[in-house]
């Protein structure tokens, strides 16, 4: 483990997402200098995520390790933020969508990690809220196909594994859809806000392509 020597593509994408609200909430205020401010730190971000974390030879973004200043070689659903939060150049897109899809996708949605560790954040678990990001990264570059099979994909697994246990799970097994997800330093949950959230968030989603 060396979290402290990582640099990561997702924790990243979210900072600059963090930083344009502020820019935008200092507009509100007729605060142009610190609006600037802000927008030119989300700005620099950006560039530096194309930067430091895309990989040309592999077409997906990874983390980076700034103590040997090289990339992570972990394929994680991280890769998918800059898609999830539009900052991905559309010539990039198709790349990173179909690596995801080509490494990650399962029977029951997309695994976090291509690691069978033993920790429950990673293969073979998938977690609702990188489903739904991952969802939205590919609706945001018009891989609406890829979009609704991932939906389908895991409103299947919720549906299955509610049918078996009358319950709602913390993270579910995506590679094996007829045994529950584990891992991790505790017993997995019943029931979870984010699962019931995206869960309705992608039924209403796959409603509304059909209207």
């Amino acid at each position: 483990i060396a979290t402290i020597d990582i640099i990561p593509v997702d924790l990243n994408c979210l900072l600059y997402t963090l930083e344009q609200t502020i820019s935008s909430i200092y507009n509100l205020k007729s605060d142009s200098i610190n609006a600037k401010l802000f927008e030119n730190k989300a700005t620099k971000r950006s560039e530096s995520i194309l930067k430091y974390f895309w990989n040309e030879d592999q077409g997906y973004f990874f983390d980076y390790n700034y103590m040997t200043s090289t990339q992570t070689t972990v394929i994680s659903l991280a890769g998918l933020f800059p898609l999830f939060i539009g900052i991905c150049p559309p010539n990039l897109s198709n790349k990173a969508i179909n690596f995801a899809i080509d490494h990650l996708m399962k029977d029951g949605g997309l695994a976090t990690t291509n690691i069978f560790s033993g920790q429950q954040w990673d293969a073979p678990n998938g977690w609702a809220p990188l489903q739904w990001i991952s969802f939205i990264a590919m609706k945001n570059y018009h891989h609406d196909d890829e979009a609704k099979n991932l939906a389908n994909k895991w409103i299947s697994l919720n549906d299955r594994v509610f049918k078996n246990t009358g319950k709602m799970m913390e993270k579910y097994n995506v590679e094996n859809t007829s045994i529950e997800s584990g891992g991790g330093e505790y017993p997995v949950q019943d029931g979870f806000g984010w699962t019931n959230g995206v869960y309705l968030a992608l039924k209403r989603a796959l409603r509304n392509e059909e209207m």
